[in-house]
């Protein structure tokens, strides 16, 4: 009997501990979620405010100076002021799609985040698909617009959803495309596989000279994939008003404008894990921490450094489409889905039997 109870006493002070370890290890999942949700968003922030300076400047006109030091907080202020907007609702439209779609469009975007390496294993989750999960949840975005454009019973907005899926349709398929010459270059579809494929020879193992013709094909399709001008039609404001995006307003119309982007900027980060070496530089600088005898903390250095490499290269690759809104002229519905299917298609199909050919005969 005494030796029951001693049992029991052991098991209710060992419970409190095994509680805490459970509560420990969900607060330790979450804390890098959170982390990265975190820098998501001030990504954001800071290409909204890049994009109005360079365009600023493209058009020889000053950008916004008042919202904090050189402008920085005026994204912030326009998200606040989104935020206690009102929140209408199209009378005779479908309120359970309505209200859907912006939640869709945003998740599956922030999902795509999940698998970009910033370091060196510096990942949320390396899975060995990879960059085809990037394309199989990119895919669903198109369907949040769709049930947006429906849901809105306006004329506009459905013409402006069935515009956003065909172009979805039309420049996924090159894009897949690419994304499989890649893979079959680096022997794996694990995003860090392909940064690590491209670390062996330096700068000029990088994919994008090793493929040239598939980084250009990329380049269109990620920018159609975004809707960025030349192939913003599925909100042309000439002919449909703002598109899907019509009736919204407040803090629905908000989760449209973080999704274009947040996928600007998922996109330009997979250019530089697919093509533009990811975390490592030609230059070597593993020497500093030894330099300054702090061995100690030097993985630390090389993470931050690669993070800090990583974000540059974004960046700096985000001139090429912020510049591009304000050079090209917007495409024709027809033009668009001409240079999709009759152009882009047959090309980066040539471009994958070309890389598999060469792949085969390198064994």
């Amino acid at each position: 009997m005494i030796k029951m109870i001693m049992d029991t006493t052991e098991i209710q002070t060992i419970n409190p501990f095994s509680r805490l370890e459970v509560v420990y290890g969900i607060l330790w999942t979450l804390v890098p979620i959170f982390g990265l949700v975190l820098g998501i968003i001030i990504g954001v922030l800071v290409i909204v405010w890049l994009e109005r300076e360079i365009s600023a400047g493209i058009q020889q006109r000053i950008g916004p100076e008042y919202a904090g030091p050189l402008g920085i907080l005026q994204a912030l202020a326009d998200g606040v002021k989104l935020l206690f907007k009102e929140n209408l609702l199209p009378s005779r439209g479908d309120a359970r799609l309505f209200s859907i779609g912006p939640s869709i469009a945003v998740i599956s975007i922030l999902l795509s985040y999940s698998i970009i390496p910033f370091g060196d294993h510096l990942i949320l989750s390396d899975l060995t698909i990879g960059v085809f999960l990037w394309i199989a949840i990119s895919s669903v975005a198109p369907i949040g617009l769709l049930m947006s454009g429906y849901g809105s019973n306006n004329k506009y907005s459905f013409l402006g959803g069935l515009r956003a899926t065909a172009q979805s349709i039309s420049y996924e398929i090159p894009l897949t495309l690419c994304v499989l010459s890649i893979s079959l270059l680096s022997n794996s579809p694990s995003t860090i596989d392909i940064v690590e494929a491209q670390s062996k020879y330096g700068f000029w193992g990088w994919n994008l000279w090793r493929q040239p013709i598939g980084f250009i094909i990329f380049l269109c399709s990620s920018l159609a994939e975004c809707e960025r001008l030349p192939f913003d039609l599925p909100e042309a404001e000439e002919e449909l008003v703002a598109g899907y995006q019509t009736e919204y307003s407040g803090i629905k119309f908000g989760l449209f404008y973080i999704a274009s982007y947040l996928n600007l900027l998922v996109s330009s980060l997979f250019v530089t894990v697919l093509y533009l070496g990811g975390w490592n530089l030609s230059i070597a600088y593993g020497f500093i921490p030894k330099l300054f005898d702090i061995n100690k903390a030097g993985k630390v250095f090389g993470t931050i450094i690669g993070i800090l490499i990583t974000l540059a290269k974004t960046y700096l690759f985000l001139f090429i489409p912020i510049a591009t809104r304000w050079t090209l002229p917007r495409l024709r519905m027809d033009q668009l889905l001409s240079l999709g299917w009759k152009f882009l298609l047959p090309i980066s199909l040539g471009n994958l039997l070309l890389t598999t050919s060469f792949q085969l005969l390198s064994l």
